[in-house]
């Protein structure tokens, strides 16, 4: 490796790899080093929003994507006991994004995509790179490397995920809280379109056992799942697991299981996306529960974000710029997209069946309503959160 470079990238996930793409296209030598052997294929997002996909086809990716994911226009709640259900379509706010719709595919086929253009470009990801810390100067930062040596950059990215070596070595804190109870993400073939009325492709459901959503991707559904232990070794028991699948239809029990995956649901935000010469972006300046995929979507779109106001700065512009990527996405993860996440976590998590039918009649409202339905579409598909941003100076 060479030591010096106008930008080092460290974390090679769809933050990492989305900001070397954008520099890379405009001409910005990049490095992108990642603590992992390969890519990392384990279950993670699998859902892109319309917004997310307008910005990245500007990174020549969308097509590639979208014939090997599958697309869903509609989305529902949906009560199980009962089978009511409210559903709404994203070709309502067709005139606001290119892509009225949502990309369901797993977010290692994004990442090695994204592999393959930076290969194209001249970009080598060089992965097994473990940074133990960063130090900064006056024009520029040097990220220390573990066994030995260091890489020095102009700037530096770090959209090294939750547990960020370079937001660690920087200091800062990553205020907010982890829930205690564990969830798990189950991915199977077994067919649920096949066997249960009237399910869109991805559905948010109440029961009287506890919430859990359906998201269905090309070759298989994924079960979002919440058994209500905190335990994570527990949570994700076999045998657990099948019952909840049997609950929600019972041919589904015996059906073939590709993963089981436990995680905690946490609400966190850091101090500053900004420290000197270095950025975070994504689940290394913040983390939201899962339920409305904003998670890996609102990273991308830190990269995004931070890459435009760079790539001004690395022109010409002044500095300054780059603390307003800074206050606008840090301001929108912590009032508003860690807030909505928590929001529509809460919304589903009520096991009473009264509150559930009124939560479910007032969403039936909402979609009535022409107006409200509109402003929902467009708050839920994250288009509300960035034009919000603009407004930021």
């Amino acid at each position: 490796m060479s030591d010096s470079i106008p930008v080092l990238i460290v974390g090679a996930g769809p933050v990492g790899l989305t900001a070397a793409l954008a520099l890379r296209q405009a001409g910005v030598d990049v490095r992108v080093v990642d603590a992992w052997t390969r890519v990392d294929r384990r279950m993670r997002a699998s859902t892109f929003h319309p917004p997310t996909l307008d910005m990245i086809e500007s990174l020549g990716l969308v097509k590639k994507l979208i014939a090997r994911g599958l697309l869903v226009p509609r989305f529902q709640m949906r009560h199980h006991e009962t089978g009511d259900q409210v559903t709404f379509d994203l070709q309502a706010i067709s005139d606001a994004t290119s892509h009225p719709y949502r990309l369901q595919i797993e977010q290692h086929r994004y990442c090695e995509l994204a592999l393959r253009a930076l290969s194209n470009l001249g970009v080598e990801v060089k992965f097994n790179v473990v940074v133990d810390a960063i130090e900064q100067h006056s024009d520029g930062a040097r990220a220390i490397i573990k066994g030995g040596g260091g890489l020095t950059a102009d700037w530096i990215i770090g959209a090294d995920g939750a547990n960020s070596a370079v937001r660690r070595s920087l200091g800062l804190q990553y205020g907010g809280k982890t829930y205690t109870h564990s969830s798990v993400l189950v991915s199977t073939t077994f067919p649920f379109h096949e066997v249960i009325d009237d399910l869109t492709d991805v559905s948010y459901c109440w029961s009287e056992r506890g919430p859990f959503s359906l998201l269905r991707l090309k070759d298989f559904w994924r079960a979002s799942l919440y058994p209500g232990v905190e335990d994570l070794n527990a949570a994700a028991d076999e045998s657990r697991v099948r019952d909840w699948l049997a609950y929600i239809h019972p041919k589904a029990r015996g059906a073939e299981i590709l993963n089981r995956y436990p995680y905690r649901v946490h609400e966190r935000c850091v101090e500053t996306f900004r420290s000197g010469r270095v950025f975070l972006a994504g689940d290394a300046a913040h983390l939201n529960p899962p339920s409305g995929g904003m998670g890996m979507n609102g990273g991308i779109h830190d990269a995004m974000n931070l890459c435009d106001k760079l790539l001004q700065v690395l022109g010409g512009a002044d500095e300054s710029l780059l603390d307003r990527y800074d206050r606008q996405r840090r301001t929108l993860a912590s009032q508003r997209i860690i807030p909505q996440a928590s929001a529509n976590r809460e919304r589903m998590a009520t096991m009473d069946r009264r509150v559930q039918l009124e939560r479910l009649a007032r969403h039936k409202a909402i979609a009535a309503d022409a107006d409200e339905n509109r402003e929902f579409l467009l708050r839920s598909s994250m288009i509300t959160v960035l034009r919000e941003a603009q407004d930021i100076e």
